[in-house]
């Protein structure tokens, strides 16, 4: 691994500059302190800061717009392509007001910002809306803090001279940071660990890092529940620090509203196309439709439900089948994870003749995934797609206390269509989960983080897994297994017994043959049920035993023996008493299985099913077979199973030593109280 990709990510918010600026932006949280609740604050300075680099950036042409747009006043065309020429940029704002026009009109303040922002493009005008600014300037009027904001920003330089769009991105980051530790809920929803991201990232990139230093090189990255924005500036980072030539493209799509502004401010503001952000429900609307991309990546909710959009994905499911995203299969209704993995895998480039192309994908999950869904359920069939067309790289574990919102344990999954060659087939599980150290503070429930050496450690130990996991002196080959893709593949066999009775009539068989439907409709059922009383304390050991001394008694009392399949099946049900030594029922000449003895066994899919009923089975239970008609193909990746390690008890020894040693620390204790 060269040195280049173990360099760990730059943070220029240590520069002086940067903290003054992101401080003086932070300022602002002290007017509103006592009329905004802290998880609030956001609100506010959010899209002021966003309004003022909007400004910053326009400056330069903003007469030349403002006269444009008076020059196309009353003509009959559309004028947004003229006035995006005119400004030079993605957006404009066709008012000659500026934050300090407004500022310096108190009175007027909060009519002339509301005209101010409705004057921007509408790209920029919607991220304002999606923020609910309007509301904000009318409850900052309200209680006259609004003169007092626009002051502070006034006087906030966030030219682009001073300020380059890049680090504009970084300071942009900085004040989501500190807004989302203001908040545990704040954070759980919209807030991915900055160490997680950084260690997703690098297992993610870091394989192509000979790729990124050629010069022109583009990449396009993807996030389907972008939030805002995090681990897509984390791409883009890290890409740059290898080729600061290179051309990044970022593409999203969030369904919450304000996350989704978050992302396109901060695309807009680093100069790129905030048109690249979508807006709604990934499996409802693609707003990437056909699209595909270098890298994906994203960390969807847990365990999150998709009732509310179970009618539009089983609609897809249905009509397009394998041509649309969910062709594999549909999870169970109450987690969605598996959705998004298959959404992203719609969106990968197709590998070229040359080795080139193709996508590498990483996604955060909890453990649901990895296991949940019996054999040809629809989490098995997904599993089983992506595992037979060879597209799992690696699942690596991670230590549990990560996330703000969680303490469970979470997963990587790395996925690609271009595995190198001694990778093709395999699957690498890494065990990262003692990578971690604890924090000074918990956030939630986050109380554990990663850092930049344990990152690093990680990373080098993915880069080398094939070669660890082969060599048993390596010290960290029990952190490193290598599996064939169908290694997690099994059939689920159905084992069958035999059903054997012993009959009886007593006062509980024959209650319960009197409640039977079948002879609750005979004409005759009381005096059926009479003729057999004389047997009451009866036993026979086959069936026809038994039904030819019933028979006998219903001659015996003048009444005629019922016929018809379900007479026959109650009849033998109710007297029939199962035991081990009974009489093998049989169907058409082959023996019944017995449904209370039906037992099902996982069988790996390299071995014969016959020869495991053998070994396993057989010796046990010798008159046991496999009903073919039944076994199911299932594909689970039972990550815990396979890092499991015994640790025994203590000796008993040195357990009741202890507990000697505690009774004679409790006598002390209480000697010294009764003293």
């Amino acid at each position: 691994m060269s040195h280049s990709v173990r360099k760990e990510f730059e943070d220029p918010l240590n520069s002086s500059k940067h903290t003054e600026l992101a401080n003086q932006a932070w300022s602002v949280a002290d007017l509103l302190r006592g009329d905004y609740k802290q998880s609030d604050y956001g609100k506010v300075i959010l899209p002021f800061t966003v309004l003022r680099r909007l400004e910053c950036v326009l400056e330069p042409t903003r007469d030349a717009v403002v006269k444009k747009a008076a020059e196309l006043a009353g003509r009959d065309l559309d004028p947004d392509r003229f006035l995006r020429s005119a400004s030079g940029q993605r957006f404009y704002n066709k008012s000659d007001l500026t934050l300090k026009k407004i500022a310096d009109d108190p009175a007027h303040a909060a009519a002339n910002l509301l005209i101010y922002m409705g004057s921007f493009s509408d790209n920029a005008r919607e991220v304002l809306e999606k923020y609910e600014f309007a509301q904000q300037v009318r409850r900052l009027d309200r209680a006259n803090l609004l003169y007092l904001v626009l002051s502070e920003f006034v006087d906030l330089d966030l030219h682009p001279k001073s300020v380059l769009n890049h680090n504009m991105g970084y300071l942009f980051e900085e004040l989501i940071r500190r807004f989302a530790e203001l908040s545990n809920e704040t954070a759980g929803e919209h807030f991915t660990p900055r160490e997680v991201i950084k260690l997703m990232v690098k297992l993610l990139v870091t394989p192509d890092a000979d790729a990124l230093g050629i010069p022109g090189v583009v990449r396009t990255v993807m996030d389907p529940a972008c939030g805002t924005g995090g681990m897509l500036s984390a791409v883009e980072d890290f890409v740059r620090e290898h080729n600061k030539a290179a051309k990044v493209e970022v593409y999203g799509q969030e369904l919450n509203p304000e996350s989704w502004a978050i992302c396109r401010s901060d695309l807009m503001i680093k100069g790129q196309n905030p048109d690249n952000i979508a807006f709604g429900n990934s499996f409802t609307v693609d707003g990437h439709e056909k699209a595909t991309f270098d890298y994906m990546l994203a960390n969807p909710p847990f365990g999150v439900e998709w009732k509310k959009v179970q009618s539009q994905v089983e609609d897809e499911y249905k009509k397009q089948g394998d041509s649309g995203r969910f062709g594999a299969g549909l999870p169970r209704i109450n987690d969605g994870s598996l959705l998004f993995l298959q959404h992203m895998l719609s969106k990968r480039k197709p590998v070229d003749g040359n080795g080139g192309g193709g996508s590498r994908i990483a996604i955060v999950f909890n453990g649901s995934p990895l296991f949940t869904g019996a054999a040809e359920s629809g989490e098995s069939k997904i599993r089983q797609w992506i595992l037979e067309n060879d597209w799992l790289e690696a699942i690596v574990a991670l230590p549990d206390q990560l996330f703000y919102n969680t303490g469970i344990s979470t997963y990587f999954w790395i996925l690609t269509n271009r595995k190198s060659p001694d990778h093709k087939g395999k699957v690498i599980l890494l065990d990262a989960r003692a990578y971690w150290q604890k924090m000074r503070k918990s956030l939630g429930d986050k109380r554990k983080f990663i850092p930049d050496e344990h990152i690093a450690e990680v990373t080098q130990l993915y880069g080398e897994a094939l070669q660890v996991a082969q060599d048993p002196e390596h010290p960290l080959h029990g952190k490193v297994k290598v599996f064939p893709n169908e290694d997690f593949g099994y059939r689920r066999i159905t084992v069958e017994r035999p059903l054997k009775l012993r009959f009886e009539l007593t006062d509980e068989t024959l209650s319960a043959l009197a409640d039977a439907k079948p002879i609750q409709k005979l004409a005759n059922a009381d005096d059926f049920v009479a003729a057999l009383r004389p047997l009451l304390g009866s036993t026979w050991s086959t069936k026809s035993e038994a039904f030819l001394a019933l028979k006998d008694a219903q001659v015996a009392a003048g009444l005629s023996w019922p016929t018809g399949a379900p007479f026959t099946k109650a009849l033998r049900d109710t007297i029939g008493v199962r035991t081990a030594d009974g009489e093998v029922q049989e169907i058409k000449g082959d023996p019944e299985p017995d449904t209370e003895l039906r037992d099902y066994e996982n069988v790996p899919l390299d071995e014969d099913v016959e020869e495991y009923l053998k070994r396993e089975v057989a010796p046990h239970v010798p008159d046991a077979w496999i009903d073919h008609t039944k076994t199911k193909i299932g594909y689970e990746i039972p990550f815990t199973r396979h890092f499991y390690v015994y640790d025994p008890p203590r000796p008993l020894t040195e357990i009741d030593a202890d507990l000697q040693a505690l009774e004679a620390e409790i006598q002390m204790l209480l000697s010294e109280v009764t003293e």
